[in-house]
């Protein structure tokens, strides 16, 4: 249904890019034309940046100013955003302009003075511009909170309302995320106007094949598991820590063992963190370290393994994590690794999230689903010459001598030597003689 109501300049291009629309790409695409809040919940890598954007980008006026605006929860999300408006966008003469932190701010400053009519960015860098006035609030007619229920926590939703206060009232509000039902209570807190809530978690098929797995391995020995993980032959690995300092300390001894690995985290700046990322898109490094900074969102061609470090912090870093394999249909792999002891802390994180885990083995460089079976060494025949077997005295044990086999062992061990005296001990003795005088 979609494609039959996509302008004639997008024809071509959806026809090269995809055979069918997703479920969650059918369901939300006419309640957006027809201006509804729609809050979109679907399993991660089901194209929902494609779901609002083609039915919001037509209704977008040329020349008209800054009129849809994208708020996205990281600086790499809201890249990877901007690139995808840019190309469906540039079809229609439309223009696209990031605005985020870390970012030279004069530049963004500047090209804001082209009114570009999409605008992309991240809360913090948006509310600072619109509170200078450098953005112009009261012309934006569409909003989108991408990844709403990672917006709407402790540390962003301050951000976040200032930022809908600069809004219009009357604009179209829409929220998109895997799991924004968890967060339905505080999207209600932002707009008065009614929500429709559109979930096809149940029914979407866009999901490959995802084994999810448990890795034991000794906790001090990580490092050394990792270093195997990242030996394999042909293998990129997106892996995730819990803290900043376990992700410096692991990416300063991967370093030092020689293995091709690149860090993205919140503490970087900009470039840092984009030269990172594109080393690892474009495999010059098998491995990506990185936190839930990376965990939103990210579409990695080709990539088909995920590593935990250690067990995520809820349900729903893990279902983020996890998602960045088994897009659209690929195959992937999830392994969390931990410690013996922690297997039913693991089991009950994601108890309810419908995920069957199963124990995976790392064996001779590789992941086995099977229990490795260790080869017994097979003893080495070795020949000695036949000893003649001496006749047993009886009455005489091991520890047991008599006075004749004394005398018959002083004949037969040789000449005895007179023990030496130590050095020091005759110095002594000399000294000792020099006083006495």
């Amino acid at each position: 249904m979609i494609q039959t109501n996509l302008p004639e300049s997008w024809q071509k291009r959806w026809r090269e890019t995809f055979t069918t629309a997703t479920e969650i790409q059918e369901a939300v695409y006419l309640p957006l034309q027809e201006g509804k809040n729609v809050v979109g919940i679907s399993p991660t890598g089901s194209g929902k940046t494609i779901a609002y954007l083609l039915p919001l980008l037509q209704k977008v006026a040329k020349g008209a100013g800054s009129q849809l605006l994208i708020v996205t929860s990281s600086q790499e999300l809201a890249m990877q955003v901007a690139a995808v408006a840019r190309t469906w966008g540039g079809d229609l003469g439309l223009q696209t302009a990031t605005v985020i932190g870390g970012a030279n701010q004069k530049r963004q400053q500047e090209k804001l003075k082209t009114h570009p009519e999409i605008i992309v960015g991240t809360p913090g860098r948006l509310v600072e511009l619109m509170d200078n006035r450098k953005l112009k609030a009261h012309q934006i007619r569409f909003t989108v909170l991408d990844e709403a229920d990672q917006l709407l926590g402790l540390a962003a939703k301050p951000l976040l309302l200032r930022l809908v206060k600069h809004l219009p009232r009357t604009g179209q509000l829409s929220f998109f995320s895997a799991t924004a039902d968890a967060a339905l209570a505080e999207i209600e807190t932002l707009t008065a106007h009614q929500l429709e809530v559109v979930d096809v978690t149940a029914t979407d098929t866009s999901k490959g094949e995802v084994k999810h797995c448990y890795l034991v391995w000794p906790q001090r020995k990580k490092i050394d598991a990792l270093r195997r993980v990242l030996n394999q032959k042909n293998q990129r690995c997106l892996i995730f820590f819990n803290e900043l300092a376990d992700l410096g300390a692991a990416e300063e001894k991967l370093l030092f063992h020689g293995l091709p690995v690149a860090s993205l985290a919140s503490d970087q700046g900009k470039l840092l963190r984009k030269h990172s990322l594109t080393a690892f898109r474009e495999g010059k490094v098998s491995g990506l370290l990185t936190t839930d900074v990376a965990a939103r969102g990210l579409d990695i061609e080709g990539l088909d393994l995920v590593v935990n470090e250690s067990i995520p912090v809820d349900a729903a870093s893990y279902l983020h994590r996890s998602g960045r394999v088994g897009r659209m249909g690929r195959k992937g792999l999830v392994v969390t690794v931990i410690a013996e002891y922690q297997q039913k802390a693991l089991q009950k994180l994601v108890k309810h999230t419908g995920i069957q885990l199963q124990e995976i083995y790392l064996y001779e460089g590789r992941f086995q689903m099977e229990a490795p079976v260790k080869e017994k060494a097979m003893p080495t025949e070795t020949h000695h010459e036949a000893k003649p077997s001496q006749p047993k005295q009886a009455g005489i044990t091991k520890r047991q001598t008599t006075p004749e086999l004394k005398e018959k062992a002083l004949h037969t061990e040789g000449p005895t030597t007179k023990p030496r005296r130590s050095k020091n001990r005759i110095k002594k003795q000399k000294d000792k003689g020099k006083r006495r005088k």
